[in-house]
């Protein structure tokens, strides 16, 4: 490691004379530095060198126990006659300048495949900085970009990506220009992209004793590049100017007000520049204390370049706190942009005119569907922070009285109107007058919308046309289902034609579209005019049996511009072949509906350029549908460029099959950046693509490192807690992408995790964006680690981060529970500071701000109808949600209103059976609003029977609320109920439902879709109801050719599968039939094969055992019937018959 004389030695300071930028490939000493804080071991002992060392070392000095080289040797290498591994590292570098021109553009390629299985000398980095010198700098542009695009999506060797950029960034730095944005957008853009993949990389360049004034400049040249790169390389680049500039990790560096020359405020500007859109709030504070901040933050060359720039959303919200924090920073000077993030305390002194102003700032400056550095933001009441909520209150707040001119002025604010304000602080003509300016506010709850619906109709507002349905803009998602459904056909038709009311149909309730939907088809008569008048928001609405075209062509312009469901396409897919022959004009939603059924009249040439069309698209394709493709693409051979196919179909293929494409290393690269939850979590495929990927790389202990562990990428989820525990901290990025941990691995990562021997050090230095990189596995966190993180990390984190994380409300509850407070005191009283006001109630942070007792004390004489669907989105615990459930149980002794079921969300798990026997459920849409929160089997099936025991209907609408995953809790009596036409406009799927069950759905499906079936799509309606098809039905569907996938075949009736020939079986299963092999053990696959004679199985070549030798025979008995069943068993047994009758021959000889 490097020595304090080494660093002092003046061969390693810049000198004069050397490039402007000469400096930042440095010496030894520039590279080892704050290894705690990159947790990288920088190996520099005279391992790493510049350029300028040669300006005093000679070449002679480094090449002294080289082999010498010919320029034969080299020419050979250059034409392809030797092995570009034939000579060593230290040959090439001494190689005569002159002979390494000859080297062709592949070659870097070639010499990093050999060099990367040898382990680095201390030779290597000396080696890297001669070998770049010598190499033209126009040649090895054109080298690299070759290398670049072969290396983009590979991670390289650690140690080698260091040995290299050493010598290529002091090659760079020698380039005539390079401080130009052209010449150095051409080499980091072009060039170097694979190598600055790691951040580390780019952090181990920067020189400590480097002049801040020299890194500004460079800081001023990458900025000029910054629009022109990739995401990641900005983000990867803005890592190694961070390091530079926390020095320690605590210290800022480039700032000391006392020092001419490092006094400038304009700190932001200076030394991040637009890499600024990157920064964390936890990135901001390790810059300077939050004085400091402050004075960069007001700085007007720092203002004027960030109102040009798009922050994250928290690090926005933050640099606005510090600029309106202090008294005497007028929000008139601030720029536009930050209204959108101030806080409550920034508005509450300002006068009632300031409010207009500000708030018509807002309007135009704030669309709901901002788009923070990848965080998208829709337009529904939930997109709305706390402090938007709150600033809107504390605005409306200033006005006693709403007139119409008040109401335009306050524009989107006006969503800070409560339930209060509107019934009693708006005349009802008022009102009227200002429809089309509230109809223009995003962000409306449930119950504001509601509200003032109400009030328009009873005050007489007319819907006549289309015209006065479209005025109401945003303010139709307060329409209750009843009074939509009164509108006529016409009425909606005429509105969706209207692009202003358009826009606010995506923000509706799922069951305000299924009406809009259910409108629409009624009046339109065929498929195609319904896809052509249906708004984008509500195609996926459609019933997939409406989207049956038959005879009629779809117009594939207007099938493009919808976005469907994988069931929807897959009705319309077989049609979309026949019509479009250019697969690369149909986009991605359609393509998803790929169906084996669908190829059976495409010529085999074309299947693989579907395939490649599917990968441009990045189409996602579910299990059985890749099982097909990829039987298609491979039907005349592996292809030799499977990177032109979808990364999915490399699941159904192994390492072999990849070979003509490329390594293993790169085959399980791409492995680990497929969809791996497409194959079953314990399926034998996962095992074994595991398997396979621990022996390529190599990998025999349980022991991963972290390149490892970024090739196996999500196959990381599948290892076993012991390799968990023996990598360390090495696998927990991967970990936190993963959906779900066994128990032994949950355990493992709390163990790394509790240790504090990773990256991220131990939970009790932890901050809140650790928590936000670490938001995938806070779930497997227990007590006793939650408890040692930093309360104050944890609050922040749920502030700024919650809302955008993967977390469940019960998930995001846990850590509440660890920021209550742990002993409980009994309140005699609600204290003055805890009143629960409309305010708080806009918080999503009440529930840390309440204890179960504080919450049961001042809840008293407080309603919560108008706010309860906001506030059960928070994340309050168990013992919370029982104070709020037993305040509503005592507001409402005799049992909850309607009004309030449909409010319920989470609040249904804990409700009793004896809740629910006092609830009038009459419509479907409250049933829907009942199950949507899933509660468990138990009170879902009470809820239905409520619903049907008051004389309800199974109609189409409540069988989608009731859904596949509660349709298997109907008995024989509610199954009985269903009219076959509420099938037909249904999305259900039993075929995980008892045999009864799918047996009584089965005919009335049939019947549902029977007019329907001489159509390809038949089979896709009847698909999931088929486990209670019987054999006769099955015999008439195998002449159809509809490649039955094995697993759908697996799931059928016992009986009726027992009941197909040879032939049957392999006309239904068509192109799938080879995956039969996979499943004959399973029943009542097996059961069949055993059943067939062998030699007939033989004819099949699929490689099925199993079946009746020659001279066995059969004898089936059949099993008495089930009552909970209709189907009948059989059970075959095999005798030998040659030996039965040659005993029975000689026992008539012995008794003759």
């Amino acid at each position: 490691m490097c020595s304090e004389d080494l660093c002092r030695n003046a061969a390693f300071t810049p000198r004069s004379g050397l490039p402007p930028f000469g400096w930042l490939a440095g010496s030894c000493c520039n590279f080892c530095w704050d290894t705690s804080v990159l947790q990288l071991p920088c190996q520099c002992s005279l391992t790493f060198v510049s350029l300028s060392f040669f300006f005093w070392e000679s070449e002679s000095a480094v090449c002294a126990s080289v082999e010498s080289v010919s320029q034969e040797m080299v020419l050979e290498v250059a034409r392809g006659q030797a092995s570009p591994c034939s000579l060593d590292f230290g040959q090439y570098a001494c190689a005569q300048s002159a002979w390494l021109q000859d080297l062709q553009d592949d070659f870097l390629i070639s010499l990093y495949s050999c060099l990367t299985p040898k382990p680095v000398s201390a030779m290597d980095p000396e080696y890297s900085v001669l070998f770049f010198s010598k190499y033209d700098a126009k040649k090895l542009v054109a080298a690299l970009t070759m290398f670049s695009q072969r290396f983009s999506y590979v991670p390289l060797s650690p140690e080698w990506n260091m040995i290299f950029i050493n010598g290529l960034w002091e090659k760079m730095l020698q380039v005539p220009d390079i401080d130009s944005p052209p010449v150095l957008s051409q080499w980091v853009h072009e060039g170097l992209q694979p190598f600055l993949v790691e951040p580390k990389v780019f952090a181990c360049l920067r020189a400590k004793n480097v002049f801040c004034e020299t890194f500004q400049k460079i800081v001023a040249a990458l900025n000029g590049i910054y629009s022109d790169l990739p995401v990641e390389q900005q983000r990867n680049l803005y890592t190694g100017i961070k390091y530079y500039l926390i020095e320690d990790g605590s210290n800022r560096k480039c700032y000391n007000a006392a020092v001419p020359g490092l006094n400038s405020t304009a700190w932001f500007e200076n030394y991040l520049g637009a890499f600024l859109e990157h920064a964390t709030v936890g990135d901001l504070q390790l810059f300077g204390d939050e004085a400091t901040l402050q004075k960069f933050a007001r700085d007007p060359v720092n203002i004027q370049m960030i109102s040009n720039l798009t922050l994250l959303h928290e690090t926005a919200v933050y640099y606005t706190l510090l600029l309106t924090s202090g008294p005497d920073f007028p929000l008139s000077s601030l720029p536009d942009r930050f209204v959108c993030y101030l806080s409550p305390s920034a508005v509450s002194n300002l006068s009632r005119d300031d409010a207009l102003t500000l708030a018509q700032r807002i309007s135009k400056n704030c669309p709901l569907n901002l788009t923070h550095r990848g965080i998208t933001r829709d337009s529904a009441p939930s997109s709305l922070t706390t402090e938007e909520l709150q600033v809107a209150s504390s605005l409306v707040r200033k006005f006693e009285h709403f007139t119409p001119a008040i109401l335009r002025a306050l524009g989107q604010a006006a969503v800070g109107l409560s339930i209060s304000d509107i019934e009693n602080s708006i005349s009802d003509k008022d009102l009227e007058a200002s429809i089309a300016a509230l109809g223009e506010v995003r962000g409306w709850n449930a119950e504001q919308s509601g509200t003032i619906i109400n009030k328009l109709l009873s005050s007489g507002y007319q819907i006549q046309n289309g015209q006065s349905l479209a005025k109401l803009g945003s303010l139709v998602a307060g329409f209750n289902s009843s009074t939509l459904r009164s509108l006529s056909p016409e009425v909606i038709l005429e509105a969706i034609k209207l692009p202003e009311f358009v826009q606010h149909i995506a923000t509706l309730p799922s069951s305000l579209k299924m009406i809009f939907v259910e409108k629409i088809s009624s009046s339109v008569g065929h498929p195609a005019d319904l896809v052509k008048y249906i708004p984008d928001a509500l195609a996926s609405y459609i019933p997939k049996s409406l989207l049956v075209f038959g005879e009629e062509k779809p117009n594939i312009l207007d099938l493009n511009n919808k976005k469907w469901t994988r069931e929807q396409a897959a009705m319309f897919f077989s049609d979309v072949m026949k019509a479009e022959p250019d697969f690369s004009r149909l986009s991605q939603s359609v393509l998803q509906g790929f169906t084996c059924a669908a190829t059976n009249e495409m010529e085999a040439e074309r299947f693989q350029e579907l395939a490649k069309v599917m990968k441009k698209k990045n189409v996602k394709l579910g299990e059985d549908q890749l099982s097909c493709l990829v039987k298609l693409v491979t039907l005349h051979g592996i292809p030799k460029d499977l990177d032109s196919y979808p990364k999915d179909l490399l699941l159904f293929l192994s390492p072999s099959d990849y070979a003509a494409t490329g390594s293993c290393r790169q085959y399980f690269a791409n492995i680990g950046k497929a969809n791996l939850d497409v194959l079953q979590r314990e399926s034998s495929q996962r095992k074994e693509l595991l398997s396979e990927a621990l022996a390529c790389l190599k990998i025999s202990s349980t022991q991963v490192n972290k390149e490892n562990a970024e090739i196996l990428g999500r196959l990381v989820c599948d290892l076993s807690g012991e390799y968990i525990r023996s990598s360390g901290g090495n696998l927990l990025k991967q970990l936190s992408q993963c959906d779900s941990f066994l128990p032994d691995q949950e355990e493992a990562i709390r163990s790394v995790i509790s240790s504090g021997n990773t990256t991220f050090g131990a939970p009790a230095a932890w901050s809140a964006f650790t928590l936000n990189v670490l938001s995938g596995l806070i779930p497997v966190f227990d007590h006793s680690i939650l408890q040692k993180i930093p309360k104050n990390a944890l609050t922040l984190w749920l502030k700024n981060f919650a809302h955008d994380s993967a977390l469940s409300r019960e998930q995001l509850a846990t850590i509440v529970e660890e920021l209550l407070p742990t002993r409980h005191k009994r309140a005699d009283g609600c204290p003055p500071n805890k009143q629960i006001t409309d305010m708080v109630l806009n918080s999503d942070l009440m529930p840390i701000e309440y204890t179960a007792e504080e919450l049961h004390t001042c809840l008293k004489n407080v309603s919560l109808d108008n706010h309860l669907p906001q506030i059960l989105t928070y994340a309050f615990s168990i013992q919370q949600l029982t104070v709020l459930k037993s305040h509503l149980d005592e507001t409402y002794p005799d049992g909850y209103p309607e009004s309030l079921l449909r409010k319920l969300g989470s609040l249904v798990s804990f409700v009793t059976p004896e809740d629910i026997s006092k609830w009038n459920i009459t419509s479907a849409d409250t049933l829907a609003d009942l199950l949507k929160y899933e509660p468990a089997d138990a009170q879902a099936a009470a809820i239905i029977r409520r619903y049907t025991d008051l004389g309800n209907a199974l109609n189409a609408n409540a069988l989608n609320a009731i859904g596949t995953r509660y349709i298997c809790l109907l008995n024989v009596t509610e199954l009985n109920m269903i009219d076959p036409n509420s099938l037909k406009l249904a999305s259900l799927n039993p075929s995980a439902c008892s045999q009864l069950t799918k047996d009584i759905l089965y005919p009335k499906a049939k019947r549902a879709f029977s007019d329907q079936h001489y159509l390809p799509a038949y089979y896709e309606l009847i698909k999931p109801y088929l486990g209670g098809a019987p054999g006769m039905d099955l015999k008439a569907l195998s002449k159809d050719n509809v490649n039955m996938d094995v697993s759908t075949f697996a799931n059928l009736r016992r009986d009726s599968v027992l009941s197909l020939t040879i032939s049957e079986v392999e006309n239904l299963l068509g192109r799938n039939l080879g995956d039969l092999k996979k499943w004959q053990h399973k029943s009542p696959i097996w059961e069949w094969v055993q059943m067939q004679k062998q030699s007939e199985l033989d004819k099949l070549n699929i490689g099925l055992t199993g079946g009746t030798q020659e001279g066995y025979i059969n004898i089936v008995a059949r099993k008495f019937e089930s009552t909970s069943s209709a189907s009948l068993g059989t059970v075959a047994m095999t005798l030998h018959l040659l030996p039965a009758l040659l005993i029975s021959f000689l026992m008539m000889l012995v008794l003759s």
